[in-house]
Parts: structure tokens; C-alpha cells; sequence
């Protein structure tokens, strides 16, 4: 009984962390966005007038005096406008000060992200009595937090931000390195993080030199490279590479048949690579152990 309430709890608190980081991400979204835009027009590039115009407030404020405002007005949100989830319900979706739809991204965020918070915490594959488990959980849910970003991000824009993909990279570093040092056979460890980084970064990178880019984006290959890391086993790499390519294919089939896509439509794939990498973290291995032992059955 004891054991249920403590996971109870322990699954409630990673639930709200996760919420309130999902709701941090979506904001940041936006602006990342609003820099974009300004780098794009002092570059020269042309710009859309009016979604330059509605972001460009954010981008007036320090670090240390940003306060989330309505894009639409320009009012400061108060405290209990900006709680995850509860205050989207308690709005209906809806800007208090506008009344225009907040849409359904940010909620869909962070309902995700205190999902992925809570199963992570609670389906930990190792006991979390070990300060270097410890560690490594805390690194990988830091992660979360700039895939959630890229993720996003891509899916509205079709482009990665490379200060996430480095973040990624630099938190995998870590992760993959106390991987290693927990192993018994630091090289067979070592050799493995590395295949699983050439299967996902190197292989994003031979299709971007083959394509001179057209295919996929170099984002890609340092955000593969960044997940290639986490997953620190190239068996897990291979399974998180396919399942990629089935939520792709399931995505983009229906809209082929139906003549919503054509066979030259982009479809961004860092968001479908961030998905099937994080379901391979957490099966990944236990289905190609499921499927191995199928193959030795007489």
C-alpha cells in the first residue's frame, strides 16, 4: 500500500513538473519564432507583415524582465492565466483578453509533456536508489524539454532550432557517458553509443550529402545525433529509426489517398524522428529482446 502511494505521488509531482515545462516550451516556441522573424528581416528576407507585427513584442523584453503577454493585445498574463492545462480549460480555449482561440498546441503540449513525465518517472528501467540513476533521469528529462520545442517547432515552421539540437546533444553527452561508466565492458558500452549515434545522425548525414540537402536538413542530422545518444543502443536506434518511418508513412499515406499531399509535399521528420526515438526509449530494447527470442524458439 505504502509502495502504491509513494509511485502515486512521486507520478503526480512528475506530472505537474511536466505540465509546467510543456507550458515553458510551448511559450518558448513563440519566441524563438519572434527572433526568427527579426534575423530574417534584417537579413533581407521577405517576412509575413502581420505575423512579424503580432510577435514582435516579444522580442522587446531581457531575459531577466520577459513576461508572457496576449499576442493580440499586448496585456501582461496574470498568474492564473498562465496555470498548465487548468487555465486552458477554465478559458475554453479562449484568450481572456481577446477572446480569440489560444489553439490547441499549447494544451496538447502540455498534457504531453506531463505524460511523458510521469511514464518516465514511473517505468524507470533501473531503481532510482542510485545517485547516478538519478542523474541520468534528471538529464533526460531536461531533454524534454528542447525536443519539445523542435518538435513544434518543425511540425509549424519546417525547421529545427540548432540551439536545442545542441542542447540535446550536450545533455546526451552526459547521459551516454554515465551510460558507459555504469557498464561492465565500458568498450562493447562505448561502441554501442557510438553505433547508435552513426545510425541515426550518420545516416540523416549521408542522405543530406546524397540530396545536397533537398531530402532532409542538417538539422537532422545533429538532432539524430543528439537522440542517437540517448538511446545509447544501437538496437534501440534501429527500432526508434523504423518507428519513425511507420509514423511517417501512416501520416503522409492517407493524405497521398485522399490527395490532400501530393508526392512533393515536405513533410518535416524531425518531428516524427523525436516520436519514434522517445517510444524506442522506452521499448525499444524489450522489442528487439521480444523478437530475438521468437527467432531462437525451435
Amino acid at each position: 500500500m505504502m509502495v502504491l502511494m509513494n509511485e502515486i505521488i512521486l507520478g503526480t509531482v512528475a506530472a505537474v513538473i511536466g505540465a509546467a515545462l510543456g507550458s515553458f516550451a510551448g511559450a518558448q516556441v513563440w519566441r524563438l519564432r519572434a527572433r526568427q522573424l527579426v534575423e530574417e528581416k534584417q537579413a533581407g528576407e521577405k517576412v509575413d507583415a502581420k505575423e512579424y507585427k503580432r510577435l514582435l513584442p516579444l522580442t522587446k523584453q531581457s531575459l531577466l524582465t520577459d513576461r508572457s503577454i496576449d499576442l493580440d493585445t499586448g496585456e501582461q498574463l496574470k498568474w492564473y492565466d498562465m496555470i498548465p492545462v487548468i487555465s486552458w480549460l477554465m478559458l475554453r480555449g479562449k484568450s481572456r483578453y481577446s477572446g480569440k482561440p489560444i489553439g490547441l498546441t499549447e494544451l496538447l503540449l502540455e498534457v504531453g509533456m506531463a505524460v511523458v513525465f510521469t511514464l518516465s518517472v514511473l517505468f524507470w528501467p533501473a531503481p532510482l536508489d542510485q545517485p547516478l540513476e538519478i542523474v541520468k533521469l534528471l538529464v533526460w528529462l531536461a531533454a524534454l524539454v528542447p525536443l519539445a520545442i523542435n518538435f513544434v517547432y518543425d511540425i509549424r515552421w519546417m525547421a529545427l532550432i540548432s540551439y536545442c539540437n545542441w542542447l540535446i546533444i550536450a545533455l546526451g553527452l552526459v547521459y551516454a557517458g554515465v551510460t558507459v561508466y555504469q557498464a561492465g565492458d565500458w568498450v562493447a558500452a562505448a561502441l554501442s553509443v557510438a553505433s547508435s549515434v552513426l545510425i541515426l545522425g550518420g545516416l540523416y548525414g549521408l542522405l543530406w550529402l546524397v540530396s545536397r540537402g533537398k531530402w532532409v536538413g542538417d538539422g537532422d542530422i545533429y538532432l539524430g545525433a543528439g537522440l542517437g545518444l540517448f538511446l545509447a543502443d544501437w538496437r534501440a536506434a534501429l527500432v526508434g529509426l523504423f518507428l519513425a518511418n511507420l509514423i511517417g508513412t501512416l501520416i503522409v499515406l492517407p493524405g497521398l489517398v485522399t490527395g490532400k499531399l501530393a508526392r512533393k509535399s515536405q513533410v518535416p521528420f524531425g518531428p516524427l524522428l523525436i516520436a519514434g526515438c522517445v517510444l524506442a526509449w522506452f521499448v525499444g530494447v524489450p522489442i528487439v529482446e521480444w523478437y530475438q527470442s521468437l527467432l531462437l524458439i525451435p
